[in-house]
């Protein structure tokens, strides 16, 4: 996976004390009248220019117009603790200063008046009603499925929505986490504004607010037979932390790690009284750096105590890297293997005692037969089960062209393997298996970013495959699939792909035979002023977010902002909704909807809830939690 799935939704928290250290108020000011005057313009030529000034379509790095669009806080968490640390850790602390100032938005309004303005008069929360979901995937077999009592919403009023209210998020240009609703409560993870909100479903007002930047989606569950209902993610700084979901106190704070240099991307999960958490990997960006030594991160899945967050066991995706006994064109030394990190939700199966997982490229060899797999784990001894490997030998970094050793780019000093045999795909399972069951099967199902989308069954054995498209390192099956009772339901994003090989849009497959039951092709529409406010909209407009069946009905974001709403049985398209328009906000901010991407819909209590805004990988960022409800 690559890096701006890392650097999106830094969490604040994690570097308040760098910040402080180094004057945040002063780096959140306005940009210079002249550039070319500014100290900082000389700290990003030198630095970082190369890869933001004019990226070519369909790569990683945003522009710096993008760049321009995040806040102080999120710039320096990515140079200090995040994925841009390899490059933050060359600068000092004029430098860092500079460039952080010439690059930031300017500040907007500051303090907790969003939160505080917008109190609740009755701030209750009321956890008797079961929740809408658990987490990421709805449920512990992701299939990101609900029911109409669930959701709250019957087909027939998904073809009919309308905007109830939005909540916009300061300091904020990507939206990276899911809620969860339990009852009239929403609980939601405004990572990049710095904490984790309760909302009230019906009117967005907050019932409380805690700091916290959890960057992925929230999970709910019991914390041990007699603890409290909480909810739980992960930040930047690898920190997992429980929220009591009554009071929204923090009832533990741990670190889950084997590897302290690495934030938690994916999403936890309860299993009973565990709690699964899902750890990725960072050397995939830090390789970009000439000096340094790639690669030695690796994914790894943990078992928690949800008690008091006591870690029980952790699977490792390979072993500890060790030196290769070779340098780079630098003379730096070369360590491996590496990688296979877990960006996406586990699913659980509690009776079968089995935990699926779904892992990344290898970053540095040798190879291992771990990476861009999915993996089945037993919940009681975190002993490997089985692994199945979807594609062999897909070693890669950011320092790599991708596809061949000459993939429009030289290979840079840590892609000192490029002509070893490595397919140089970054082909990833970026979203979790979902466990199906239905007609006597129980199947394990994953979408993976080469556009294939693979059943096996619960040995590991392949049941069907199917491909859609040619995939891409960011295209094919991004962040996730769903499925209902008959049918999976695979989203394609293919951004800035040739139109002969491009793939974007839905397809639905017949889970039990793996034959295609309907499909639809997403197409660009810049008209009607959508260019301004999506200047990608050409070229980046499939479907990444991972979709949510509710009752007869599927509901997808697209890269350009847009939601629509198929029938689940036909693919007949009920609505269209645009969110990346300018919203006003409950809480008294003005913001702007943007690309919908990594936090797929969710929904509860009667309404739909989209986050827009995801200012990576060059698409348009965001600040906007925005409700549906049917129509009046």
């Amino acid at each position: 996976m690559s890096v701006w799935k890392q650097f999106a939704g830094v969490g604040a928290v994690a570097t308040a004390t760098v910040l402080a250290g180094i004057g945040v108020g002063s780096l959140a000011r306005a940009q210079a009248t002249d550039d070319a005057a500014h100290p900082g313009k000389a700290v990003y030529d030198a630095n970082c220019a190369a890869c933001h000034a004019a990226p070519p379509a369909g790569d990683r790095a945003p522009p710096v117009a993008s760049l321009r669009k995040m806040s102080a806080q999120t710039i320096t968490a990515a140079l200090t603790t995040g994925v841009m640390k390899a490059i933050g850790d060359g600068l000092d602390r004029r430098q860092l200063r500079d460039v952080v100032s010439y690059l930031a938005a300017p500040e907007g309004p500051t303090g907790t008046g969003w939160i505080d303005d917008n109190k609740c008069a009755d701030g209750t929360v009321d956890l008797t009603a079961k929740p809408a979901q658990v987490g990421f995937g709805v449920d512990q077999s992701n299939t990101r499925r609900m029911t109409s009592v669930q959701a709250g919403l019957a087909t027939k009023d998904l073809a009919n929505l309308e905007v109830a209210w939005s909540f916009v998020m300061p300091r904020t240009s990507v939206l990276r986490g899911q809620g969860v609703v339990v009852g009239s409560t929403l609980f939601y993870p405004a990572g990049q504004a710095g904490y984790v909100v309760a909302l009230d479903t019906r009117t967005g007002c907050v019932k409380w607010a805690t700091p916290g930047g959890v960057r992925a989606s929230l999970a709910y569950g019991q914390l041990g037979k007699n603890g409290p209902w909480a909810v739980v993610g992960g930040d930047g700084a690898g920190k997992l932390t429980a929220f009591d979901a009554k009071t929204g106190k923090v009832v533990w704070s741990v670190d889950p790690r084997h590897d302290k240099t690495v934030p938690l991307s994916g999403s936890p999960i309860f299993a009973g009284d565990k709690i699964v958490v899902p750890i990725s990997a960072i050397d995939v960006a830090n390789s970009m750096r000439p000096n340094f030594e790639c690669c030695k991160a690796h994914g790894a899945v943990a078992l928690l105590n949800a008690a008091d967050g006591k870690l029980l066991w952790t699977w490792h995706t390979m072993p500890d890297a060790k030196p290769l006994g070779r340098k780079n064109s630098q003379g730096v030394e070369m360590f491996g293997p590496s990688g296979a990190p877990i960006w996406s939700s586990p699913s659980v199966d509690l009776k079968a005692g089995v935990v699926y997982a779904a892992t990344g490229e290898n970053t540095s060899p040798p190879a291992t037969n771990t990476s861009d797999s999915l993996v089945a784990i037993d919940l009681a001894t975190g002993k490997q089960k089985w692994v199945f490997q979807a594609l062999a030998n897909d070693v890669w970094n950011m320092s790599c062209p991708v596809g061949s050793p000459t993939g429009g780019r030289a290979p840079g000093p840590n892609c000192f393997f490029a002509a070893e045999g490595s397919v140089l795909r970054d082909h990833d399972f970026g979203g979790g298996p979902v466990i199906w069951r239905g007609k006597g099967k129980t199947l394990i199902l994953g979408g993976q970013k080469s556009g294939d989308v693979w059943a096996l069954d619960t040995s590991g054995k392949t049941v069907w495959h199917q491909q859609f498209g040619k995939g891409s390192a960011l295209g094919g099956v991004h962040w996730g699939i769903a499925a209902d009772a008959t049918r999976v339901y695979a989203p394609i994003a293919d951004p800035n792909i040739p139109e002969k090989d491009n793939a974007a849009g839905l397809y639905a497959i017949d889970a039990a035979s793996g034959k295609v039951a309907w499909s639809w092709k997403a197409s660009a529409n810049c008209e009607g002023g959508r260019k301004a406010r999506v200047p990608t909209c050409d070229g980046k407009f499939g479907l990444s977010a991972p979709p949510l069946v509710i009752d007869g009905a599927v509901v997808a974001g697209g890269l350009d902002g847009r939601l629509y709403v198929f029938e689940a049985a036909t693919g007949k398209l009920l609505a269209t909704h645009d969110t990346a328009v300018a919203f006003q906000g409950v809480n008294k901010l003005a913001g702007a909807g943007g690309s919908i991407d990594a936090a797929g819909p969710f929904a509860g209590d009667g309404l739909l809830f989209v986050s827009s805004g995801y200012g990576s990988f060059g698409q348009q960022a965001g600040n906007v939690l925005v409700a549906y409800r049917p129509k009046r």
